[in-house]
């Protein structure tokens, strides 16, 4: 089977159809049924066998498996249907491209999710329907995985808990649970059509100090004892840390990094009280190269540390989330399989990188399910228009998936 004849199967025209429809169904986090109802659809209508996996009420993950002829390694396509936002944020008002009404203009296509990454699911679903339609008959099995629940966030409790706070692989842990395996696994995360040898993963760590809970008019001369004053201490001891953590976790020609995400601390309606204990919330990127384990250790030791230099300011510790990062050998078939489509589609081998972003390889991984992303634009979300992507760059993507699904599971005789 030529490569000609599967490259001139990718509809273009079905493809950015698609590709708008998705992105048009509203899926944050913990709401993703309806994107579940329409991908099955889609899937039983390419005579795929489908498997509805509930992973809790309101939010699916959506297999579909096309069964090859027996004899070649399986390769699972696998993407997330929840959106980083839902479009009700006071702050993407008005931004057309971070709402989930999808529409193309000027060869490019905007809507909440189409980068990150309903694209790339449309992508697979072309790259199998052209393999169909070229007549091709595959020696692996090629499972179509939709999942729930990727997207960085977590429970906290008390104050942020439910299924919409269930991300950071969710879907992806109940799936690979639940019999959805393979081989390898592509995962079609925006990486500028680069292919990722390996990513960072998170550590999020709450540091806490305490401090009397008492009158404003009751409170003069007390200033230090305030938690949120106590808190300036721990902040500017925890930007001592950051540095040396950067540079011992460097990995793949990046530093670590660590994000100082949120802080919390006392009551807006009822500011005549000092606050009994503030927040300080830690996002710790970790390398696949250090056990997590070792990573909360040293955690840990910043903590006691921070103890030891400010034994009045009532210092607690918690880490509530520790998401492994991931990685593969450049050798491995998948990424000589990716090297080949993506010469024949763009002219030369795709670049390499490491990034420090998340994704579901992490678990993937963990069933020895080694997985690679590389996936189209990230789009740069315009300022005034959102996310977006490039009508010819989503064609291209996804005639490299058809090409690396016919190199890793064969072309049956």
């Amino acid at each position: 089977m030529s490569d000609e004849r599967i490259l001139a199967a990718v509809d273009e025209g079905r493809l950015v159809s698609l590709a708008v429809d998705l992105v048009s169904i509203p899926s944050p986090t913990g709401d993703e049924q309806a994107m579940g109802e329409r991908v099955r659809e889609e899937l039983e209508g390419m005579g795929l066998q489908v498997q509805w996996q509930q992973v809790e009420d309101g939010r699916p993950n959506v297999v579909g498996l096309w069964e090859g002829a027996g004899g070649g390694p399986s390769l699972m396509f696998n993407g997330h249907m929840d959106t980083s936002y839902s479009g009700h944020e006071p702050w993407l008002a008005g931004i057309p491209g971070f709402q989930p009404e999808g529409f193309v203009r000027d060869g490019r296509i905007y809507g909440l999710g189409i980068s990150n990454m309903k694209g790339a699911l449309a992508c697979y679903v072309e790259a199998v329907r052209a393999l169909q339609d070229a007549g091709v008959r595959l020696r692996g099995d090629v499972l179509v995985a939709a999942v729930s629940g990727e997207i960085e966030k977590t429970q906290w409790h008390p104050d942020f808990v439910g299924r919409e706070y269930r991300g950071y692989a969710a879907g992806s842990r109940f799936l690979t649970s639940h019999g959805a395996v393979a081989d390898m696994c592509l995962l079609g995360e925006p990486t500028e059509q680069k292919v990722v040898l390996g990513h960072y993963g998170a550590l999020w760590a709450r540091i806490s100090t305490k401090g009397p809970f008492v009158h404003t008019a009751f409170f003069d001369g007390r200033m230090e004892e305030n938690s949120i004053v106590r808190m300036q201490d721990v902040l500017a001891a925890v930007r001592e840390w950051i540095p040396d953590w950067e540079e011992r976790t460097a990995y793949g020609g990046h530093r670590g990094i660590v994000g100082i995400g949120a802080i919390n601390g006392g009551f807006a309606w009822r500011a005549s009280r000092t606050p009994h204990r503030t927040d300080l919330f830690l996002d710790v990127r970790v390398p696949p190269s250090l056990p997590m384990a070792r990573a909360r250790a040293e955690v840990g030791d910043l903590v006691r540390s921070l103890r030891e230099r400010f034994p009045e300011h009532g210092i607690e510790w918690e880490v509530y989330v520790t998401a492994p990062g991931s990685e593969i050998d450049e050798s491995h078939p998948l990424v000589a399989a990716i090297d080949e489509g993506h010469a024949v589609i763009f002219g030369s081998r795709p670049e390499r990188d490491t990034v420090r972003w998340f994704s579901d390889a992490s678990t993937l991984t963990r069933y020895g399910i080694e997985s690679v992303n590389y996936g189209t634009s990230s789009g740069l979300p315009d300022p005034v228009l959102g996310e977006n992507l490039d009508v010819d760059g989503l064609v291209r993507v996804a005639q490299v998936y058809a090409l690396v699904a016919a190199r890793v599971c064969g072309v049956a005789a």
